[in-house]
């Protein structure tokens, strides 16, 4: 079959194989409406698994304080505990007792989230763990 015209009928036209504009654009505009319904949910759901790992290891940090007690003693955990004056060394702590922690607090805990230690050990109650909350700093996230 020839895809020119024949010389019998001037006025036969050209058969071109491939896309016209129109389908093309329908194409890009039915991606993009899928992508535009899509994309918000994806991100949602992003932020709610790193809520859900910042819950998790700040559970698993409540789990060590317990440990640490147990293996240490009150008396010496709150020698021990006093003695660390900053978030960061009660975390270095605690790092023994935990599976597969992180060399720093910071790369323990996810992005935008953090845990502030109680001053004492022995009242064996939960830290504070706080979350991004957009632009007015960050939330108490409880647990």
């Amino acid at each position: 079959m020839s895809l020119l015209p024949s010389s019998s009928n001037p006025h036969q036209r050209v058969r071109h194989l491939g896309f016209s504009l129109v389908e093309m654009m329908a194409c890009v505009s039915i991606i993009g409406i899928i992508a535009f319904l899509a994309i918000p949910s994806i991100t949602r759901m992003r932020a709610d698994s790193e809520k859900n790992l910042a819950i998790t290891r700040a559970e698993a940090l409540n789990l060590a304080q317990a440990s640490f007690i147990q293996v240490r003693g009150r008396t010496q955990a709150a020698i021990d505990w006093a003695a660390a004056t900053s978030d960061e060394a009660r975390y270095q702590l605690l790092r023994p007792y935990m599976s597969y922690a992180e060399l720093t607090l910071l790369l323990y805990m996810p992005a935008g989230y953090t845990v502030t230690f109680n001053p004492t050990i022995t009242t064996m109650t939960k830290m504070q763990l706080r979350g991004p909350s957009g632009t007015s700093g960050q939330e108490i996230i409880p647990y």
